[in-house]
C-alpha cells in the first residue's frame, strides 16, 4: 500500500554522517526521517579513530564523555623484525591538552560503538533510525522532494523539503542524481576483520613485515571490546577466505606465531579508493559523508570528515527551513568540498608512507587547523594581519561567570545557537535576537577572562566583537566602529530582529 508522508528533511543512511545530521536537526526542532536500508545496525569498525576536532563536535552534541568512556587510547605500535625482536613507538605523538585545545590526541573507538552512542543520543531527543527502509526512487521540484521508500510496512511516498544522501560510497542518491565520482583506485586491496583471537597480548598494536606489501599485517586490540582488528594487503585478484580458519591461516603465514582466530565478528576485503563527488548538491538534494568522498583508511580521515560534513549542513538546513536565506545552503559545498579534497590528499600521502613502512601521524590528521577562510560567510572589518581570523576554528578557553562559577567558551557555544563575544564593548551596540547569545567581557560584563586566555586565543583588543557560528567556526570579527557591518551580516545569515520562530 502506498501512502504520502510529509517531513522537512529525509536522511538516507544511518552511519556517522546521517546520525550526526539527525542529532543536530533533532535538537533544533526540525522534523526529519532517518532511514537505513540495512535491517540492523552496522556491526563492524571500518573507522576506529576519532580525531580531536570530532571530539569537539561530539562535546557540542552532548556525547563526548560517553564516547571517551566507550573507547580508549591508541596502544603503542610494536613492529616485529625477523627472528622475533621488536621495537615500540607511538602511532602518534602524545600531546597534552591546552586551554585552547582540550582534545589533542586521537581516540580509538570502533565505529559500531561510536554509532551506538549516537543512536542512544538520538533516542534521548525523541527519534530513532528506521532500519530496513530503502530509498528506491525520488523526484524533486522547486518546493521539495518526493521519495519512494520501501520498508517493513510496504511502500510509501515521503514528501520532504530536502533530501540528504548519507548512504555511503555506493550511494544510490549520488547515482540517481547523475553526479560523477572521479578519482582513482589506489592499487591496494586489503582485508579488515574484527575478530576474537588467542596468542597475542592486548598491550600493543602488533605489526609484522612493515614495508612489504606482500606480507605486511597489523593486529590491533580494539579499545572498549575484547576484539582485535586484523588489517593487511591481499592480492588484487581472487577470493579471500574471511572465515576464522582462513584468517588464522593468513595470520600464521605472515607472523610465524601461534595465533588462532576463534571467531569473526565482521570482515571485509576491499579496494582502496580516493574519490570526490563533482557536486555536493543538486536542487534540494545534498550528499554528505562517504557518498561525497571515499578515503583510504590511512590517516583516519573518512568518518571524521563525514561527521563534519553533517555538522556543517545541519544548522544551515535548519536556518533555511525557519525562513532564513536559501543562499546559506550554497555555502555547504563551497566550504566542505575543498576540505574533503585536502583530506583525500593527506590520506593518499600516508598510504604511500605505509607502503614504505614509514607511516606516522602528526597534527595534520587532527583536523584542528581546518577552516573556511575563503567562505562567503566570513567578515573581517578591519582586515586582520595575523592571529585568529574569520573562518578559523573558534578556540576553547576557561572563563568565569560574573557570579563566580567557572565555565568555558565551549560551554557558552554548546547548543544550536550563534554566539557573539564582545571584548570591552557596549552590550547595547548589538540588538538581541532569537538564535543569538551575546556574552561580554570587561566592565559589567557577564563573563570574566581570568588569565587572559580569551584575549590571547582570539587576539582581542578593546572594542572587538567575535561572532561564532553554530558549528564552532568564527564567522565575523569586527571593531566597535563596524557594528553596522556586523548587523548586516547577522541579517544575511537569518538572525533578524523582530518576531521570529525561536531556535529550539
Amino acid at each position: 500500500m502506498t501512502r504520502d508522508v510529509t517531513t522537512e528533511v529525509l536522511i538516507c543512511g544511518a552511519g556517522a554522517a546521517g546520525l550526526t545530521l539527525a542529532i543536530d536537526l533533532a535538537r533544533r526542532g526540525i522534523s526529519f526521517r532517518l532511514i537505513e536500508k540495512m535491517d540492523d545496525a552496522f556491526r563492524g569498525s571500518r573507522g576506529k579513530g576519532l580525531q580531536p576536532r570530532t571530539l569537539e563536535v561530539f562535546e557540542d552534541l552532548g556525547i563526548v564523555d560517553r564516547i571517551v568512556a566507550a573507547g580508549g587510547p591508541y596502544p603503542l605500535q610494536r613492529e616485529y623484525a625477523e627472528g622475533g625482536a621488536f621495537t615500540e613507538s607511538p602511532i602518534a605523538e602524545a600531546v597534552e591538552p591546552r586551554a585552547d585545545e582540550p582534545y589533542r590526541t586521537p581516540l580509538m573507538i570502533p565505529q559500531f560503538l561510536t554509532e551506538g552512542v549516537m543512536r542512544d543520543r538520538l533516542a534521548e531527543l525523541g527519534h530513532r533510525v528506521e532500519f530496513g527502509c530503502e530509498l528506491i526512487a525520488f523526484t524533486q521540484d522547486d518546493d521539495g522532494v518526493a521519495a519512494c521508500i520501501v520498508g517493513t510496512t510496504g511502500e510509501e511516498v515521503v514528501r520532504a523539503r530536502y533530501l540528504v544522501g548519507a548512504d555511503g560510497g555506493r550511494s544510490f542518491v549520488r547515482h540517481a542524481l547523475g553526479i560523477d565520482f572521479p578519482g582513482k583506485t589506489l592499487g591496494v586491496r586489503a582485508v579488515v576483520a574484527d575478530v576474537v583471537l588467542t596468542g597475542l597480548d592486548r598491550d600493543a598494536w602488533h605489526r609484522f613485515n612493515e614495508g612489504d606489501m606482500q606480507r605486511q599485517i597489523g593486529i590491533c586490540p580494539l579499545a572498549g571490546t575484547d576484539l582485535f582488528q586484523i588489517q593487511g594487503p591481499v592480492p588484487l585478484e581472487g577470493d579471500i577466505d574471511l572465515s576464522a580458519e582462513g584468517l588464522s591461516a593468513l595470520v600464521s603465514e605472515r607472523t610465524g606465531k601461534d595465533i588462532s582466530v576463534q571467531s569473526v565478528s565482521w570482515a571485509s576485503a576491499f579496494d582502496m579508493n580516493a574519490r570526490l563527488a563533482d557536486r555536493y548538491r543538486v536542487g534540494r538534494t545534498f550528499l554528505a559523508g562517504d557518498a561525497a568522498h571515499t578515503h583510504p583508511p590511512t590517516g583516519g580521515q573518512g568518518l571524521n570528515t563525514s561527521v563534519q560534513d553533517a555538522y556543517n549542513l545541519g544548522w544551515k538546513l535548519a536556518t533555511v527551513l525557519r525562513d532564513g536565506p536559501s543562499s546559506l545552503l550554497d555555502s555547504y559545498e563551497e566550504e566542505r568540498r575543498p576540505i574533503a579534497a585536502q583530506m583525500l590528499g593527506l590520506a593518499t600521502k600516508l598510504l604511500d608512507a605505509m607502503k614504505r613502512g614509514e607511516m606516522r601521524r602528526g597534527r595534520e590528521v587532527h583536523q584542528l587547523d581546518i577552516g573556511y577562510p575563503e567562505s562567503p560567510l566570513v567578515l573581517e572589518k578591519p582586515p586582520r594581519a595575523g592571529g585568529l581570523l574569520a573562518g578559523d576554528r573558534a578556540p576553547e578557553a576557561p572563563v568565569m561567570g560574573a557570579s563566580g562559577r567557572p565555565t568555558s567558551l565551549f560551554q557558552l557555544f554548546k547548543g544550536p545557537h550563534w554566539t557573539l563575544l564582545g571584548y570591552e564593548v557596549e552590550r547595547s551596540a548589538i540588538a538581541p535576537r532569537y538564535g543569538l547569545r551575546i556574552h561580554v567581557f570587561g566592565s559589567r560584563g557577564d563573563v570574566v577572562d581570568h588569565g587572559d586566555h580569551v584575549r590571547d586565543a582570539y587576539a582581542l583588543t578593546p572594542g572587538t566583537w567575535v561572532l561564532v557560528r553554530p558549528d564552532g567556526y568564527v564567522g565575523a570579527i569586527v571593531s566597535a566602529e563596524e557594528t553596522a557591518a556586523l548587523e548586516e551580516y547577522l541579517r544575511n545569515v537569518g538572525l533578524k530582529r523582530g518576531r521570529m520562530r525561536p531556535v529550539a
